[in-house]
């Protein structure tokens, strides 16, 4: 595992790394870039690897992978390049999807041949309340879901061949029951891109609209009105491999922090003779030491199965903190260099700070945890002997 992880990590720092700039630019080069990248991948014997081997993919388990995401995190595309990034919409459809549509999509899904994306809020709909779901699918007369609606900051939607769609099938906005997922092809007449949303002033985030676009019945993603359910595995995984990756960004933020410090040297001398600059090396490995065993208890046990609702929580609400955190240690300690185009720290920075909302804000897992804890300390119902 060891030389796996080295491998990964080489790729990672060697390929992606220096191509991030085109990657990051969008458009034809950027595809074009990807598209290198990941025929290296593949000949280097590095595709896939968290995906079914019966699929196309390299076999490991999610508790292996884990081990190699942090590396294959330092960079936003390592992922994509290295053909990991539909992990989650793979695990998803093949654990909930019809037999249909496992066979005409899941190989395409790992082989890269196409992309996926998923499409939860809405605007004006607070993001951590999906009972407001306005977006709907309704029943055709031949059996089809016609879906209308319009989504939100949806990741790659631009470049989407489909989007999982969360819609109400039944009942009205505000209601628990009635939430179903959707797969719906981009290319069927009534979807479009609305437009782009950058975050911070990063593409790949997108608004779309759903007018009327009719979709066959065996694209329901498991039964309907199971879509909390299979929302809420997907995002307890997903937000376990952000933070896994962010780990990974924090570490490059780190490393990027500590040869600053120990290469740059002013009138006073080294930047690393200086307590100060100390401080902010204690502190930024303080928190990437502390943070990284959260982490993979969570990994451990969604790999077992096993509830992680309170470790999910706290995994993403202290990677996100320490990924700021570690990234602005480190922008102070190059100054003004840190500021500009030279480094990868503005692009981390960015990222650190777009985590604490992404994927549910600080204050909706800090409230969740704790209630869920404080339920524990409740009054206890004594049954007479």
């Amino acid at each position: 595992m060891a030389e796996l992880r080295e491998r990964v990590e080489c790729f990672v720092l060697t390929r992606v790394i220096p191509r991030e700039p085109v990657l990051d630019a969008g458009g034809p080069a950027a595809v074009s870039a990807l598209r290198e990248l990941q025929d290296l991948a593949r000949a280097e014997g590095l595709w896939a690897l968290p995906m079914a081997a019966e699929l196309g993919g390299g076999g490991l388990s999610f508790s292996v992978y884990a081990q190699l995401a942090e590396a294959e995190g330092a960079s936003d595309h390592g992922p994509a390049a290295l053909g990991s990034a539909a992990l989650l919409d793979v695990t998803m459809l093949a654990r909930h999807a019809g037999s249909r549509v496992r066979e005409k999509y899941l190989e395409p899904l790992v082989a890269g041949e196409i992309r996926t994306c998923y499409a939860m809020t809405e605007a004006d709909v607070p993001g951590t309340d999906p009972f407001l779901t306005g977006t709907r699918a309704e029943r055709e007369a031949d059996g089809s879901w016609r879906v209308t609606g319009r989504k939100w900051f949806t990741s790659g939607a631009a470049t989407a061949d489909l989007v999982t769609v969360l819609a109400r099938t039944s009942g009205a906005p505000g209601d628990r029951e009635g939430l179903s997922l959707i797969l719906v092809p981009t290319g069927s007449p009534g979807f479009r891109i609305v437009r782009e949303l950058p975050v911070l002033g990063a593409a790949g985030q997108y608004e779309i609209e759903l007018d009327g676009v009719s979709v066959p019945d065996e694209h329901l993603i498991g039964s309907e009105g199971e879509a909390l359910g299979i929302a809420g595995e997907r995002l307890a995984l997903g937000r376990t491999l952000r933070c896994l990756r962010w780990l990974g960004q924090a570490q490059r933020a780190f490393d990027l922090m500590c040869e600053r410090a120990a290469t740059r040297s002013g009138s006073r001398g080294p930047l690393a003779g200086h307590q100060l600059v100390q401080q902010h090396v204690f502190d930024a490995l303080l928190a990437l030491r502390t943070t990284r065993p959260l982490v993979h208890e969570a990994v451990m046990l969604i790999a077992a199965g096993r509830d992680a609702r309170t470790e999910v929580g706290l995994a993403k609400v202290a990677a996100a903190r320490m990924l700021q955190q570690v990234t602005d240690s480190a922008i102070q300690v190059h100054g003004a260099a840190g500021l500009g185009p030279d480094t990868a720290l503005p692009a981390l920075f960015r990222g650190g700070r777009a985590a604490r909302i992404l994927d549910g804000p600080d204050e909706l897992h800090i409230t969740s945890v704790a209630r869920r804890i404080l339920r524990g300390y409740g009054p206890k119902t004594v049954t007479p002997g």
